[in-house]
C-alpha cells in the first residue's frame, strides 16, 4: 500500500516557513512520540538553517514510556533540545519556555550587551498535520487562542501569538513532504492519523495495522480483540473480519460491516484503548 499525500496548501506553507525563518531565533518541532522519526520532517533540517530547535515529543502519554526516555536521548545526542509533553493534560509544557530562554542564553546576553533589554524570544512552531499543535500552543498560552481540531489540516495560515512579554510564538500549518522514500513512514502516518482517512483505503490500511502489530504487539490485539494464540497466525484479513464479527459490526445480511470495523480499529489505537505504542525504535534509524 503507497501512501503520498502533499495538498496544494503544504507548498504554500513551506514558503511560509522559509520566509519567516529570519525573523525567528528558535524552532519548536513538534514529532508524534509514537513515530518520533516518521513524524520528523526531512524537508525542515535543510529549512532551519541551523536555528536552534526544541524537539517536542508530543502525545508521548500514547507512547511507550522506556522508548520515550530512549527517543529523547537519541534526539538530544544530535544536539536538539527535547521534551516529553502531553497537550493534553499540559504535562511537560511548562519547560518549552524554559528551555528556550536556555538555550538562547547566549543571543540573549548578547543583546543586551549591544542595548537591546526587551526585546523578545521569537519562536516557530512547526510540525505534521495532527500532531496537535493547536493544542499545545492552546495549553501553553493558557486560553484557546490557535485554531484547533482532530482533522489533519485544520491550520491554514500563520498565527503570531503572544505567550509572556518576552516570548512570542509563529504558529504555521501542518506539513509533510512531497514524497514518503520509506513506504513504511506513509503507513505510520496513516496509522497515527497525520495523513486523512477519507484520502485512504481505510479497510486496507486497517490489514496492514494488524500485520504490523501482530508482529511488534501481538498481545495487544489479543487482549483487546479476545483473539487467541492460533487466530493470531491466520492471515490480517481473517483477523479483522473476526474483530468485525466479534464486536457485531454486521450489516444486513449477515455480512460484516468493514468500514466501520476499521474505523473503531484506528479509534481504539490512536486514543490509546490498545495500549501505549511505539512503533519505531532509535537502532533502526538510518
Amino acid at each position: 500500500m503507497n501512501i503520498q499525500w502533499y495538498p496544494g496548501h503544504m507548498t504554500k506553507t513551506k514558503r511560509i516557513i522559509i520566509e519567516n525563518l529570519k525573523l525567528v531565533d528558535i524552532i519548536i518541532e513538534l514529532i508524534d512520540a509514537r513515530i518520533p522519526m516518521s513524524s520528523k520532517n526531512p524537508d525542515l533540517d535543510q529549512l532551519a538553517n541551523n536555528k536552534p530547535r526544541i524537539i517536542v515529543m508530543n502525545k508521548s502519554d500514547l507512547a511507550d514510556e522506556k522508548r520515550n526516555n530512549e527517543w529523547k536521548q537519541y534526539f538530544e545526542q544530535q544536539g536538539y533540545g527535547v521534551i516529553l509533553v502531553n497537550s493534553i493534560t499540559g504535562k511537560g509544557i511548562g519547560e518549552v519556555v524554559e528551555q528556550a530562554r536556555n538555550m538562547l542564553q547566549h543571543k540573549i546576553e548578547k543583546d543586551r550587551q549591544r542595548g537591546r533589554l526587551f526585546r523578545p524570544i521569537r519562536a516557530m512552531v512547526v510540525g505534521i498535520p495532527n500532531v496537535g499543535k493547536s493544542t499545545f500552543i492552546n495549553k501553553l498560552v493558557g486560553k484557546t487562542t490557535a485554531k484547533t481540531g482532530d482533522r489533519p489540516g485544520i491550520t491554514r495560515g500563520k498565527q503570531w501569538i503572544k505567550i509572556k512579554k518576552d516570548f512570542e510564538l509563529l504558529d504555521t500549518p501542518g506539513i509533510l513532504w512531497p514524497k514518503f522514500e520509506d513506504l513504511d513512514v506513509g503507513l505510520k502516518l496513516a496509522f497515527t492519523g497525520a495523513i486523512k482517512d477519507d484520502i485512504l483505503d481505510i479497510e486496507q490500511l486497517a490489514l496492514e495495522f494488524i500485520s504490523f502489530f501482530k508482529i511488534a504487539y501481538p498481545k495487544a490485539l489479543s487482549q483487546r480483540y479476545s483473539i487467541n494464540e492460533n487466530q493470531l497466525s491466520s492471515k490480517p484479513l481473517d483477523i479483522f473480519l473476526y474483530i468485525g464479527r466479534n464486536r457485531g459490526f454486521l450489516q444486513s445480511g449477515n455480512e460484516i460491516d468493514t468500514l466501520r470495523t476499521a474505523q473503531v480499529l484506528f479509534d481504539e489505537f490512536r486514543g490509546g484503548r490498545l495500549g501505549r505504542f511505539t512503533l519505531e525504535i532509535p537502532s533502526n534509524t538510518k
